[in-house]
């Protein structure tokens, strides 16, 4: 709860896209806890934080990267178009567990989970879908690696 709250709060003048939200649709996606599998072994001091950032796109999925899309990541989570909305998908990074290398885009540390969602800040806000599953999924990540809240970090244009 405390996780989706900051994530709410941070979005501030920038409040999730409206539209309609079927339940049935939800509950086809992947369960949260399937995503966070890997092949590899997971050690509970493997991770200290959380970054969020957004892709710069409109679209993109980690099947069909869209133009610049950043795919330094972990997690990619969808909005629907080019694959579920809310979809979460898991990176060769993750599957691996393996850091996610520092380059022009981003400086972060080799304990870094990094969460991309597709869309930007201003054309393409996050999709309900990609809100409610990216809280679910910092939540579980949180849990699982003891993260404090305090560690996860917003896109800077959502501060």
């Amino acid at each position: 709860m405390t996780v989706g709250a900051f994530v709410l709060m941070a979005l501030g003048n920038n409040p999730p896209s409206g539209g309609p939200f079927s339940l049935s649709a939800y509950n086809r996606l992947s369960s949260v806890d399937h995503a966070m599998q890997s092949e590899a072994c997971q050690s509970p001091h493997r991770w200290e934080s959380i970054e969020i950032y957004f892709s710069g796109t409109k679209r993109g999925s980690i099947e069909q990267p869209s133009g610049a899309v950043d795919m330094s990541c972990h997690f990619v989570i969808c909005n629907g178009r080019g694959a579920k909305d809310g979809e979460i998908q898991t990176t060769e990074q993750w599957q691996k567990q393996w850091s996610i290398r520092p380059g022009r885009t981003w400086q972060g540390t080799d304990k870094t989970i990094r969460i991309c969602l597709i869309g930007d800040s201003v054309t393409m806000l996050p999709t309900d879908y990609q809100l409610k599953r990216l809280e679910m999924l910092l939540e579980a990540l949180c849990r699982k690696f003891n993260i404090s809240p305090d560690f996860v970090y917003l896109p800077s244009d959502c501060q």
